[in-house]
């Protein structure tokens, strides 16, 4: 017997951009939910123009990035602008039971489709916006990307080596934090409403959920006044710790020892039981005072070998490490494959493309790849007769309009 995926049976509308809306909504579609995406061509989203395209040629449908977030949705392209297609937007808001809102700040308020506007349309709907810095407060009007909310969030000042410029951690951090965030939110309310037949209106800051990730730091200052500061791969309460070179071309390993237990199975199995005994390395406080030289001496050995090598060797008498891993050697590795971590759906325009899986398996309801991302245009005639059951002079009326892009 074919087993129902978790979601089945809820609809969400998407009225979002690059990736935190898209990515909650996402979620959604990876475990059943009908995820449709309004869209248009006047305003496309910008992941949709974000590199890595398909053969490096560019395109609107091109973006393999644009694409890990659309899987499972269909694409609906409107003119917002005009008054028939905020028609079609309503009509779709009256069947959705979920609005995910992720634009600029003051968009959805100049259009008419705010929660407050829409409620009045659907009182039990369930509508969630995400904004870099909420809707509230002398920040609210704040444009930006997960870029410069990673910065604000302080991740940015304690990224990089205290004698150079901090280069910020790699991506658009908030944006990759915050989704799971607002899906959990999401199931919350749709939780809600199902004891209560009261729906009700999520507003998430993009900023606060990235602030949760240095609690450690926030804490220390808030205890002690301590100000975290750059400190490279380095961690106040380990040695060696850090990131050190392998054989092949830029190819790297991360080792972390804790104790001295651990230590003194590192020196045994990196042949260097003479730095067990050597005084400066012999204790933590010590190592940690020669952590210049204890890191050289370290990058000397793992250079020999490969970082699959070093990793192997250290795991096996119970030292923290692990590769440093490349795009290829994601797609080629062991463990993912085993897990079938990535799916090939076949794109209209980009052919064969992989999508990642959800990082969890739910036995009894297990999540299904059936879509691969829509073009921007691809699915209007279906959500309009098909989902609004429009009738073709209805539809033709809207292309003559302009409503329809």
């Amino acid at each position: 017997m074919e087993k129902k995926e978790a979601l089945a049976g809820l609809k969400v509308l998407e009225f979002t951009r690059v990736i935190v809306g898209p990515h909650a909504g996402r979620m959604l579609a990876e475990h059943g939910a009908e995820v449709v995406i309004v869209e248009t061509i006047h305003h496309p989203d910008l992941l949709r123009l974000a590199s890595p395209h398909k053969d490096g040629i560019t395109g609107i449908n091109r973006s393999g990035y644009s694409s890990k977030y659309a899987l499972n949705k269909y694409g609906i392209s409107l003119n917002l602008e005009l008054p028939e297609a905020r028609d079609v937007f309503k009509r779709l808001v009256l069947w959705a039971d979920v609005v995910i809102e992720s634009q600029g700040p003051g968009v959805a308020a100049r259009l008419g489709l705010t929660y407050e506007d829409l409620r009045k349309l659907k009182p039990d709907l369930i509508m969630a916006s995400t904004s870099q810095m909420g809707k509230t407060g002398p920040w609210a009007a704040f444009k930006g990307y997960g870029y410069q909310s990673a910065a604000m969030a302080g991740f940015t000042a304690l990224t990089g080596y205290p004698d150079r410029d901090p280069p910020g951690p790699y991506g658009a951090y908030t944006d990759v934090v915050s989704p799971q965030f607002l899906a959990c939110a999401i199931l919350a309310a749709l939780d809600y409403r199902r004891r209560t037949g009261e729906g009700q209106y999520i507003e998430q800051s993009q900023l606060e959920a990235g602030v949760h990730f240095l609690a450690t730091t926030v804490m220390d200052y808030a205890l002690h006044g301590r100000v975290a500061r750059c400190q490279g791969n380095r961690d106040p309460q380990a040695a060696p710790h850090g990131c050190y070179p392998c054989r092949g071309d830029d190819r790297w390993c991360v080792i972390a020892v804790f104790t001295d237990e651990e230590w003194r199975s590192f020196c045994r199995a990196t042949d260097h039981s003479e730095w067990e005994q050597d005084p400066r390395f012999a204790t933590f406080q010590a190592r940690k005072a020669n952590e210049d030289e204890l890191d050289r001496l370290v990058s000397e050995w793992t250079s020999r070998y490969t970082p699959h090598e070093v990793m192997e060797l250290l795991q096996g008498v119970g030292v923290a490490a692990g590769v440093v891993a490349t795009g290829r050697d994601l797609h080629e590795d062991a463990q993912l494959k085993h897990r079938k971590h990535w799916r090939v759906l076949d794109h209209p325009e980009m052919g064969p493309t992989a999508y990642n899986s959800p990082p969890f398996r739910l036995s009894r309801t297990p999540w299904q790849p059936r879509l691969p991302a829509p073009l921007l245009w691809q699915h209007t005639v279906y959500v309009l007769q098909e989902i609004l059951g429009l009738s073709d002079e209805e539809i033709a009326s809207l292309v003559e309009s302009g409503a329809l892009e």
